[in-house]
Parts: structure tokens; C-alpha cells; sequence
């Protein structure tokens, strides 16, 4: 069993598959031999709303919720969500934002603004030793299909995390329905290959 232990946070919006994404990392990290736990936490207007989900690998996991400045990877799909979490992470943790805008009603009906995206990265990167931006959105509108970008970012991330990734191909062969599973691992491989 490793030894080594991660804690991630994915933070979307509903209608963005945080949920299938969290799903997917959960099970490569059971498949690596990590004990693994997850908790989907979703916003009263599922598409639209807030949605974030926290999953631990571990040698032995007591819950599945994490704390602020406990998380070693943020996984942020949509810019102002990523903002909204970022007092999970640790000062040496690594924050992937997906290049995303998506105004929530507070911005489309004037009562907000929505901050700037240099303001953001700012935060982001006073808040994180490690921030990596990745064009998941528009990489997914590139193959056709918007919804693939979940699976783009995973890609992402299976490369940082240096993973064997033949796992990951598995567990999205598994869980991604079979008429759109060669677009997921083209989005899988064009994930992997954003992070240089």
C-alpha cells in the first residue's frame, strides 16, 4: 500500500461534471492502492450552483471532508469558483484552473461584478506555491464537445501527479458511457498534453 497521501478539491459549477470527475479520481486512487474517500457537496441549484467535491488517497482515511489550508491540489473548473475555495489549499499546494468564465446570476442580474481575471490569478498565486493554468474549456470546444473539458483538465492533472497513465485511461474506459468514450480519451491525451 503507498505511503504517501493526497487531498484533492475539485470546485465547478453544476453542469460541469465535477461530480464525473470526482468519481474518476476516486477510482484511480483505489486502483493505485490508496484507501480513498469522497464527498460531493452540491449547490440548491444543482446546474448552476456551486458544486465541490473533496477526495482523499491515502495509506487510511478517517473522513472524507477536508479543511481549509489542508488541500494538496485545487482543481479548479471555473475561474471565480476556483477563488471561492482557495483557502483550502496549502501554501506549497498546486492549484490547476481551468480557463473558464461562467457569470453567476448575482453578475448576469447587476448586483456583482465579476472580478478580473488578473486580480484572480493575484490571489491565486499569493495563496499557492504551484498555480497552472490549463485551457480545458477551449480545448473541448476544439474536439466538438464543451462537456469533454472535465475530462481535458483530468488529463491535466494525471500529468502533474505523474501517475501510470494507463490507469486513468481504465477508469475513464469504465465510467464515461461508450458513445462518447474515444472523444474522452482524446480529451484525456490533449489534457496530458497542455502540461509541459
Amino acid at each position: 500500500m503507498p505511503e504517501n497521501s493526497f487531498k484533492f478539491l475539485i470546485a465547478g459549477v453544476g453542469g460541469q461534471g465535477t461530480v464525473l470527475a470526482s468519481d474518476i479520481l476516486a477510482e484511480v486512487g483505489i486502483r493505485l492502492g490508496y484507501d480513498t474517500k469522497k464527498s460531493d457537496i452540491l449547490g440548491l441549484a444543482v446546474r448552476g450552483g456551486s458544486v465541490v467535491s473533496h477526495i482523499q488517497w491515502a495509506p487510511k482515511v478517517h473522513s472524507p471532508v477536508l479543511d481549509e489550508y489542508d488541500v494538496d491540489y485545487l482543481i479548479g473548473f471555473e475561474w471565480l469558483e476556483t477563488l471561492r475555495r482557495v483557502t483550502y489549499i496549502k501554501p506549497e499546494g498546486f492549484i490547476l484552473a481551468n480557463d473558464c468564465r461562467i457569470d453567476p446570476m448575482t453578475v448576469t442580474s447587476g448586483q456583482a461584478d465579476y472580478p478580473a481575471k488578473e486580480s484572480i490569478m493575484d490571489d491565486l498565486n499569493n495563496a499557492a506555491a504551484h498555480v497552472r493554468i490549463i485551457t480545458g474549456t477551449q480545448t473541448a470546444l476544439d474536439l466538438g464537445n464543451v462537456l469533454c473539458f472535465n475530462i481535458v483538465v483530468l488529463g491535466g492533472l494525471s500529468k502533474i501527479l505523474g501517475n501510470e497513465p494507463d490507469i486513468w485511461r481504465d477508469v475513464i474506459k469504465d465510467r464515461v458511457p461508450s458513445k462518447i468514450l474515444e472523444l474522452n480519451l482524446t480529451a484525456y491525451e490533449k489534457g496530458r498534453d497542455l502540461i509541459k
